[in-house]
């Protein structure tokens, strides 16, 4: 028997197929082979097809199917796992309304800073741990404000991994992690917070029905068994954020445990036991083992411009692969000889109060610097952000006692690992583990039992560990070097 799993991301949709006994992997593949379109039609705007989801939904699953040779019929649950933030809207019959507003989609930012200034930070910061900010419930302030026609004919708005439960099973529902990440969630009353919709001049009735993480969230239809190739019958039980279930996969689940991401975007995700919030550069959201009596919050500090950054190097300069990239980074040493990247060209960034401060490449000599330089410098500069993000994580209380990663994207490149490991001077453990398996293997988790879950991930999934270096000198002087350049760039914003 066999679990299905899917991670929803901006760049692909990642399905998995796991052994429901052992959690072992059967097979794990992305859809599209390339990257999924990202429509920009105003600066700092972001948006997708939620129909382009699930038309990768279809083709990844019949993909993982007929590649890992396995009965269709031996699939019995689906976990989903999806990109934080966005904004779908639906009519009555469960069509989008528009594109989604995607989570690096910056146009809410003022509508957002508006909120929080009007009601106030002692509310805001007590009642949603952080600001309304550029998050769900602000963008769909913006569609009324920009679209009524749109907003008129609004049955319920969701979040991405809610309109891929809606296209499986028929059914209109969401979770606490999905409404804490668009704002939506309080805290202090253990409720919707209808008071900032209200607020917000947003009819209370659009929010759909609240279903538990690890239960069945409705079954899959003919409809959608026929489209995607999956089981009629077959029931979703796991749903949540890509990184609440980043951590999940990394067996980040206790206070203490911060997991690590480096992909398109950069993310530290701290696990805490407290409801509490004091930095709107840093934002809480509902973990994934969460309840009331017992809250687990994860702090997450996101950074957009991160790896998009190596990703524009690699597509525009010398179109080679990441490890050719890498392999020449390598033969430069720490600091680029002076070249400095600010990689923040991906819309606002929370960790700067929402500046939209953009990427620059500086003090570039064109008689000493080569491609190989911009490679490190890039590296150098993601690197040295995930530091800059540490150190607002520390502010905000947040206890760091391990740090796990998965072995994909920036963590392949020992520059990057061993800068970050070496400058916030702890160990970074990698496994070999992905969303999509994660989110396949919590389908069996319906019995609660973390600890045998956690322990399965220790014990079958670590690749390495990279240690901090001991001679950290150069390192810090790059950095200091680095962090110079972007208070300049801050302080003229």
């Amino acid at each position: 028997m066999y679990y299905i799993g899917y991670d929803i991301g901006s760049s692909s949709v990642k399905a998995a197929i796991v052994e429901a006994e052992t959690g072992k992997k059967v097979i794990v593949l992305n859809e599209p082979q390339n990257e999924m379109e990202i429509l920009s039609i105003h600066p700092d705007w972001a948006e997708q097809d939620p129909e382009m989801w699930w038309q990768y939904i279809c083709t990844a699953t019949k993909r993982a199917i007929k590649e890992a040779n396995i009965d269709a019929s031996k699939i019995q649950g689906i976990g989903i796992s999806y990109q934080m933030h966005g904004l779908v809207i639906v009519d009555e019959a469960g069509n989008a309304l528009r594109n989604s507003i995607i989570w690096c989609d910056s146009r809410a930012v003022e509508i957002g800073n508006k909120a929080f200034a009007e009601i106030g930070e002692e509310k805001c910061m007590s009642h949603l741990l952080n600001s309304p900010g550029n998050f769900t419930a602000s963008k769909l302030k913006w569609v009324k404000e920009n679209e009524p026609a749109v907003y008129n004919k609004i049955a319920k708005y969701m979040l991405p991994g809610d309109y891929i439960a809606l296209k499986l099973t028929g059914e209109v529902t969401t979770t606490k992690n999905g409404l804490s990440e668009g704002m939506l969630w309080d805290y202090k009353e253990n409720k919707v917070a209808d008071w900032l919709l209200e607020y917000y001049g947003i009819d209370t009735t659009l929010t759909p029905k609240i279903v538990e993480n690890f239960t069945n969230q409705g079954v899959v239809t003919e409809k959608a068994a026929t489209e995607s190739g999956l089981p009629t019958g077959i029931p979703i039980v796991y749903r949540a954020g890509d990184q609440p279930n980043n951590a999940l996969s990394l067996n980040v689940l206790r206070s203490g445990e911060v997991a690590a991401t480096g992909g398109t975007s950069g993310v530290f995700y701290a696990v805490t036991e407290t409801n509490s919030g004091k930095s709107t550069r840093v934002n809480n959201f509902v973990h994934v083992n969460y309840t009331e009596s017992n809250p687990r919050v994860g702090k997450l500090l996101n950074i957009n411009g991160a790896g998009i950054q190596y990703r524009w190097m690699r597509n525009n300069i010398g179109n080679e692969s990441y490890e050719e990239m890498n392999e020449k980074a390598s033969q430069i040493n720490v600091g680029s000889q002076g070249l400095v990247v600010i990689p923040f060209g991906n819309g606002a960034e929370r960790m700067f109060n929402n500046k939209n401060i953009g990427s620059h490449i500086l003090n570039l000599n064109f008689n000493i610097h080569t491609n190989a330089h911009l490679f490190r410098a890039s590296l150098e500069a993601i690197a040295f952000s995930f530091v800059y993000g540490m150190e607002c994580l520390k502010d905000d209380n947040a206890t760091i006692n391990v740090i796990r990663a998965g072995n994909d994207n920036l963590f392949r490149s020992e520059i990057f690992s061993n800068t970050v490991a070496t400058l916030i001077g702890h160990e970074i453990e990698i496994y070999n583990t992905t969303g999509a398996v994660g989110a396949a293997r919590a389908v069996g988790l319906t019995d609660g039992d973390f600890e045998k879950f956690g322990s399965g991930i220790t014990t079958n999934d670590h690749v390495m560990t990279f240690l901090p270096l001991k001679n950290k000198v150069e390192y810090e002087t790059a950095y200091k070097k680095w962090k110079q350049e972007l208070e300049l760039i801050l302080t003229n914003k």
